[in-house]
Order: C-alpha cells, then structure tokens, then sequence
C-alpha cells in the first residue's frame, strides 16, 4: 500500500521539481550582478572613420558590446566624452544623442551601438583629427572606446597588414606609395607603423607636412631610403597630429623616423621634426655611403632623444638638436659620426633630466652580459655647440679595449671632463655660455646674439664642409660662428 501512494505521488514530484529548477534558474540569470570585477567587452578598442570627405560628411559605424558575465549587467552610463561639444552621435537601442542611461544586456549577450559623426572636412579651421570617446560606467567601472574621424581634406596613411611577433605582439602598418615624391597640395596623417619597403625610395618635397597620431612610425625598412628636400624658406616638417593650444608644443606626441637596420643613403635637408619620442634613430649602416646624411634640419622638443644611433654612419651639417627629456644625440655601438656647425642645447624642463646631452659609446651586452665591442672608428665635432642646464652635458662610455676616436675642434662644450689634451679637445670654449637668444620656447630658439662668445671663433676648416650655409641658408662670416646659426641669424 506504501509503495502504491509513494509512485503515485513520484511523477507529480518530479514535475514541482524541475518547475523550480527552471524558475531558480531563470532568477539566477534575470539577476543583475553589482561586482566590480564585471566588466564590458567589445569588438573594438578604436573606431576610425576612414571614408576622406570632399563635401559636408555624415558616416556611421557600429561596435558590438558584449556581456561575457553569467548574470545580466547595468550600464549606468553610455556617453560620449566631449558631451554636447562633440561632433559624434550615438544610437543605443533606438535612443540617440550624446548619452544614454541605464542600458542592461542578459547574460552572454550582446548589442549594437551606432555611431555617427558629421564633418565638413574642407573646413580647415577644424583639428585634422577629430577625438572623442563612448564612455561606459558600469558597477563603478569605466571603459571607453575611442572614437577617430579625419576632420580635413588630407592623405591619410592607415594600416592595413599586420606584422605578428613570436611573443604574440604586433604592429599594424601601412606600405608607403613611393612610386612618385608625396605630393605636398595637403597634410600626410599618418597611424601606426607606414612602411617604406626594401628597394624603395621615399621622396618629400618642398613644403611637405607629416603629422602622426599617437606612437605612429616612419619606418624606412633594409635597403630602403628616405629622400628629404625641403629649403630655408620651405622646410619639410614631422610633428603629432593634434595642433589645438595644449597639444601644439606637448613632447611625446608620436614615435619616431626609424632608419632601421641595413636603410641606406638616407638624406634630410632643412626639415622640422618635433613633438615626438626620438626624432631619428638610425641603425647600423650597410654600405660605404652615410645611413644618413643629415643637413640644415631642427629635431626639437622630444620626450626620449633627438638623434638616436646604433652603429651607424652619419654626417651632420647645420642642424639644431634642442630640449630633449634623456639625451639630445646618442651614438652607440659603435658607428662613424662627423657633425659640422651643429648646436645641441638640452634646456628640458617638462622633468628633472639626469641625463647627458651627448653619449658616445663603442659596445653592447649580450643576453648573457657578455661585452661586444664595436669601434667608433670616428666622431668628429667641428665648430659645434653642446651645451645646456646640467653641469657635465658629455658622456664618454667607452670600453678600454676597443675603438673609441673622438675629437672636438673648435667647439663650445659645457662639461667636467679634463680637457687638456688637443688630439681629444682642440681650440674649444669649456663651460663658456653661449648665451642662447630663447632656451624655453618651443621650439627653442638656440640662435645668438651679437655678444656671443660663439661669434667669430669657429675655424673655416668646418664652416667650409657646411655648404649650405647656417641653419637658415645664410652664408658662414670669416671667420665663422660656433654652432648652427651665423652672426644675425634668426630661428
């Protein structure tokens, strides 16, 4: 008789059984979760617009959001970060405008957000880059997607191939047309890593301007080269992409001109490159020609170092080096260096710079800090300037046994190294001012004045290799002036 009432009542317990099953568990995912560890996915870190505008544009893009979490999620907050000053719009479920509240996704589940923005890109009182952000709050956490648009009529240089590195890491990059010099009619932009490949040359004309997003890289890959023809009144110009007040003098703003390994006959005359990380480095040299070949140009303003080498051959003429965060030049590993009516002035004051101006150094350590030497077979510094706020702006790190030839002739060198001996230090002005018209502008103006003790006390020997004259084409006196700029020169 038991046993007839418990199977009796089995199938009807089973049923309740499962109902609550299903109904805990529909609980259980219709919870919103408050944890600070749940966060947003999303199908992209960046969205760039990269339609280039010839009238009044209006483009929109989506982004996947995504609720990876097992338990429903709030979105407090879905916002643009310039709010209504932005030139953005957002659709969220319908809702559009600059931000929309209290948005929930199930869990495990997704959801489109558009995003509009419209430019006049021939409009060229805008920035040439358009930024804003979506800005997500959620459980206290904030998230943002980064938003790009081209606000002017420009080339733009973006990444389309992407380089993997056995470690997992990569770069996106852009192959670079060097089928003809880049026109110079409008602005070149430049994001990530632009390529340009062996066995080509890139040419810049007269009055081209480069302007590079954040961390965006020149790279002149083996057995390229990289042609720069700018003129005193027209030079070619490098700097970051943003140009509104507190970017316009910011260091740090984007990467670099990389000359890498095996580059060659690289030449820069009269160009400004600013604003960046390291303004060139350039890698060990390949043929018997200069890696580069640098005349009458400015590097200004950089948060790393202005010129960079790794056993390379360089010949520098004319060229301003100023107000670098660590180092103005670096010349290491090695290489063959000759800089004539060159000034490098290091007045850096976003930080407290510990660091020298100028690195000479002839070795490196392997992975297991073994030394490897490699000769400086030559630096040469002629008529030049190197000075600047700290009290020894010269280092020379050279290993005892190895190639280490050094001279400077004729030179104003602020310094605590003994001088005295003129195969090393001939003719020169040791911790003598050269009393700098404007260290703290940007860029700094490193021209001098007529009471300089720069003026007159160069030798002809070097202002004769400098055939283009001062840093601004202006012919050398006799005698010459010390440094890039001739008596009555201007920035």
């Amino acid at each position: 008789m038991i046993n007839r009432i418990f199977l009796r009542f089995v199938p009807q317990a089973l049923v309740i059984l499962t109902l609550c099953s299903i109904i805990f568990s529909c609980r259980k995912d219709d919870t919103i979760t408050t944890s600070t560890s749940a966060k947003l996915n999303f199908s992209a870190d960046t969205v760039i617009f990269d339609t280039v505008f010839t009238t009044l544009g209006s483009v929109t893009q989506k982004v996947m959001v995504y609720n990876n979490n097992s338990q429903k999620i709030n979105i407090s907050s879905i916002r643009l970060g310039k709010g209504v000053n932005s030139m953005y719009r957002i659709n969220v479920d319908g809702t559009s405008g600059f931000e929309v509240n209290n948005v929930e996704i199930a869990a495990h589940d997704s959801m489109y957000i558009f995003v509009k923005v419209t430019i006049n890109p021939n409009n060229q009182s805008n920035p040439l880059i358009i930024n804003d952000s979506i800005v997500f709050i959620t459980n206290s956490n904030l998230q943002n997607i980064q938003l790009v648009a081209w606000g002017q009529d420009a080339y733009y240089h973006v990444p389309n191939h992407k380089l993997t590195f056995n470690d997992g890491t990569y770069i996106k990059y852009s192959i670079a047309d060097c089928s003809v010099p880049w026109p110079n009619d409008k602005p070149h932009v430049i994001y990530g890593y632009c390529v340009v490949d062996s066995a080509s040359t890139l040419t810049l004309q007269s009055g081209t301007k480069l302007y590079f997003a954040p961390n965006a890289v020149l790279w002149v890959y083996s057995y390229a080269t990289l042609k720069v023809y700018g003129s005193s009144n027209s030079p070619v110009s490098f700097q970051g992409a943003r140009l509104d007040a507190y970017y316009k003098d910011l260091p740090g703003q984007w990467g670099k001109i990389w000359l890498s390994a095996g580059s060659k006959d690289n030449e820069i005359n009269f160009a400004v490159i600013k604003n960046g990380t390291i303004g060139i480095q350039a890698d060990t040299n390949v043929n018997s020609n200069p890696t580069l070949t640098l005349n009458n140009t400015m590097i200004d303003n950089m948060s790393v170092a202005g010129l960079y080498a790794q056993g390379a051959k360089i010949y520098t003429t004319s060229s301003v080096i100023s107000n670098c965060g660590s180092y103005g030049i670096v010349l290491s590993i090695g290489g063959d260096y000759q800089f004539y009516q060159c000034t490098l002035g290091n007045y850096w004051n976003y930080t407290f710079r510990q660091t020298p101006s100028l690195v000479l150094n002839n070795y490196y350590k392997d992975n297991n800090n073994v030394v490897i030497l490699r000769p400086l077979t030559r630096a040469t510094f002629g008529n030049c300037i190197i000075y600047g706020s700290s009290d020894d702006e010269i280092l020379l790190d050279s290993y005892t046994t190895g190639t280490f030839n050094f001279k400077f002739d004729n030179c104003i060198l602020k310094t605590t190294l003994p001088t005295s001996n003129p195969a090393f230090f001939n003719n020169c002005k040791i911790n003598t001012d050269p009393l700098f018209k404007n260290t703290s502008s940007a860029p700094a103006d490193m021209s001098i004045p007529n009471n300089s003790p720069a003026i007159g006390a160069g030798s002809p020997n070097w202002s004769n290799l400098a055939i283009n004259g001062d840093y601004k084409g202006n012919p050398w006196g006799s005698p010459p002036s010390i440094g890039a700029f001739e008596k009555g020169s201007k920035k």
